[in-house]
């Protein structure tokens, strides 16, 4: 084993009275693949869509360390089986549990370390193609599990890298680890999390109602995240994944429906039809119905227009 400038052995650092490594660990499995492997199948249509250049698995890694100030040509994936371990990026860190997975984006500077007390077990896999940019990967999140079959799910697509490693380089086979790496990333970041989207519904659920029963009240974005203790860029993607509007033109549209049910059944005047649906200004209420509706409140009384949709 060689030693670098600073004294120590090639491959470790040392971190208060700890020694860490970068790799060698018992049990471990690990593939580098020289550039002579794959530069002839990267140009195949089917191949430079993804194509990776390292894969590995790490158990119990005490110790585990490692450091690169302008990164790699290829993305990095990590994925926590056990344990936990820390992902520094732009002075930021990113703390990996069991059941998640993180992607450092290429060349990105950053470290990354097994925890002292409780070390990850991580598969990891070094990947680059054409289609890796289609994935939201520069965003640095942490993605989660919480379903035994979705880790299930990412042990097995792991393993059928293993085993088609273990075998022959051909082009056939590129192109089979192309196939599983897509899948590998489906996984991560396109397939529907079914916990998830019952949590996503819950909440759009619950914050229509509260937008029904304070119909009359002011309610602002900021007013309804405070309710529910959620962030607005949750509040306004959920919105739109599971009704296609934000939240405030959805609520903009329950006012104009229930408007549109006293002006039909009720002989109430149009300024209070305005506070009922939460307008003290029954011209901007007037100007925000016709928006909406196409007609003003007057109009839809008088002419009896269908019932707004």
């Amino acid at each position: 084993m060689t030693e670098n400038s600073s004294g120590y052995a090639a491959g470790y650092r040392e971190s208060g009275s700890t020694m860490r490594r970068e790799e060698g660990f018992e049990g471990q499995r690990m593939f580098v693949l020289p550039v002579e492997t794959y530069k002839d199948y990267i140009d195949n249509p089917q191949v430079k869509r993804l194509y990776l250049t390292d894969v590995g698995y790490f158990p119990r890694a005490a110790g585990h360390f490692r450091e690169r100030s302008i990164g790699i040509p290829e993305n990095i994936l990590l994925y926590c089986t056990e344990g936990k371990g820390s992902v520094w990026i732009n002075g930021r860190e990113y703390v990996l549990r069991p059941g998640q997975a993180f992607c450092i984006p290429r060349f990105r500077s950053h470290y990354y370390y097994a925890d002292e007390k409780e070390p990850w077990s991580i598969l990891w896999v070094h990947f680059a193609g054409t289609d890796a940019d289609f994935y939201p990967l520069a965003d640095c999140r942490i993605i989660t599990f919480t379903s035994a079959h979705a880790t299930n799910r990412m042990s097995f697509l792991f393993d059928l890298l293993f085993r088609v490693l273990e075998g022959t380089y051909t082009l056939g086979n590129f192109i089979y680890i192309s196939q599983v790496l897509a899948l590998l990333l489906a996984e991560i970041y396109v397939r529907e999390k079914k916990e998830d989207t019952d949590v996503r519904n819950k909440h759009v659920t619950d914050m229509v109602r509260y937008m029904y029963t304070h119909i009359s009240e002011e309610i602002s974005l900021e007013k309804l995240c405070g309710q529910f203790k959620l962030s607005k860029s949750y509040v306004n993607s959920i919105f739109y994944k599971c009704t296609g509007h934000s939240p405030v033109d959805f609520l903009i549209r329950i006012r104009m429906r229930e408007a549109c049910k006293l002006l039909r059944m009720s002989d109430a005047y149009i300024y209070e039809v305005a506070r009922s649906v939460g307008y003290q200004d029954q011209y901007y209420f007037s100007r925000v119905f016709k928006k909406v509706v196409g007609v003003s409140p007057k109009e839809y009384r008088e002419n009896e227009y269908f019932f707004y949709q």
